[in-house]
């Protein structure tokens, strides 16, 4: 309620309409002195940094729930709201590459040499969220004329920027949230053991033998299928080994390497499977709903760069970029190589049949509990 002395509110001035409609004017501050072309190319890219801002403010709340020493299942609903949130916004996002391709080629080379040595490489956001959802900065592709991601942020006279400080204070924030998210995965009780319980590790193994001896009898019939339908020796040899080559590729997945982490990188990835698996189980429901909106935003994540690709290719080919980068290509193997829930993916090579899954000794365990 406002008080006497207050100015009563208007949608415009509490969205600030004003001051949001007058930074459209480039490196003049003056929009007269621009055309079309270069006041959509300035808008849509602020509309942009828009959308990163409500990301990271998603991927945050869902980073700190999964913090806590003990997140309770009816929270991980909360968890789950802010990841689909950050998922729609990259949908939505991906869609404004539409109005960019309406930019003529010859048109956007009118004003591209005001960009040099300018770059969208140089989204300090867009470098948050790669921060905060987990990508390492052992796996970052140089961008071509400077050696460090951090150095392209810096102002041209090599001191910190506003850009930088952002940037700088993200690696600072930590865990990432596939940290997190890892660490609430070990600590996923699988048949009923957590990894604090007595002889965890023997329980974490039977199990783990199990499933593996199910997958295996499921591979070993759909190999007989695949087999029955071959039209020579030769083909079925090769059917054959690629089939135990997939069973190979699964134990090796879950078998314990020291430099990968151990038993604990083991556990993360029964956890995902466990989860995948008996999805049904009343207090897996959750778990389930945020390993998959995991999924859909790692995916979107992909989708926005291979769409960048596709729209910078389309309005100015493979070009050099204005900041030195290979352009196009770099863009591209961004796409590829920029991924962070590697394992919640291999999962879905992993899973079999519902009927297919061993049995728990301990189903009681995710029922629901009265009182």
């Amino acid at each position: 309620m406002n008080t006497p002395s207050e100015k009563p509110a208007s949608y415009w001035d509490y969205i600030r309409v004003e001051d949001l409609l007058s930074l459209q004017g480039g490196l003049d501050r003056d929009e007269s002195k621009l055309c079309n072309e270069e006041v959509l190319f300035i808008t849509v890219h602020q509309v942009y940094e828009l959308w990163f801002k409500l990301v990271l403010r998603e991927l945050k709340l869902a980073r700190n729930l999964f913090m806590a020493p003990k997140v309770a299942e009816q929270e991980l609903s909360g968890a789950v709201r802010s990841i689909k949130r950050a998922t729609t916004a990259l949908r939505i996002s991906n869609q404004h590459f539409e109005l960019m391709e309406t930019l003529p080629t010859r048109e956007f080379l009118a004003f591209r040499d005001k960009l040099i040595p300018a770059s969208g490489f140089q989204s300090a956001q867009l470098r948050q969220i790669e921060i905060l959802f987990g990508l390492e900065e052992s796996e970052r592709i140089p961008l071509g004329v400077e050696s460090s991601y951090r150095n392209a942020l810096r102002s041209h006279d090599g001191s910190q920027s506003p850009a930088l400080a952002r940037v700088d204070a993200q690696l600072a924030d930590k865990p990432s949230l596939k940290e997190s998210i890892e660490d609430w995965l070990f600590r996923t009780p699988i048949d009923g053991i957590g990894p604090g319980d007595a002889a965890s590790d023997d329980r974490l193994r039977a199990f783990l033998t199990r499933f593996l001896n199910a997958h295996s009898c499921e591979i070993d019939s759909i190999a007989e299928r695949s087999c029955g339908m071959a039209r020579n020796a030769e083909d079925r040899q090769r059917i054959r080994e690629r089939y135990e080559k997939e069973k190979q590729s699964v134990r090796e997945f879950f078998a314990p390497v020291a430099e990968d982490g151990g038993v604990r990188r083991a556990r993360i990835r029964a956890a995902m499977l466990f989860i995948e698996t008996y999805r049904e189980l009343p207090l897996l429901a959750w778990p389930r709903e945020v390993l998959d909106a995991l999924v859909e935003l790692e995916q979107l994540f992909v989708m926005f760069r291979q769409r960048h690709a596709r729209m910078v290719e389309r309005v100015i080919g493979r070009r050099t970029g204005t900041g030195g980068s290979a352009g196009v290509d770099y863009l591209d193997t961004t796409a590829l190589r920029y991924r962070i829930f590697r394992d919640l993916w291999a999962i879905r090579t992993l899973q079999i049949r519902r009927e297919a899954a061993p049995a728990l000794e301990h189903p009681e365990f995710y029922a629901f509990r009265n009182g």
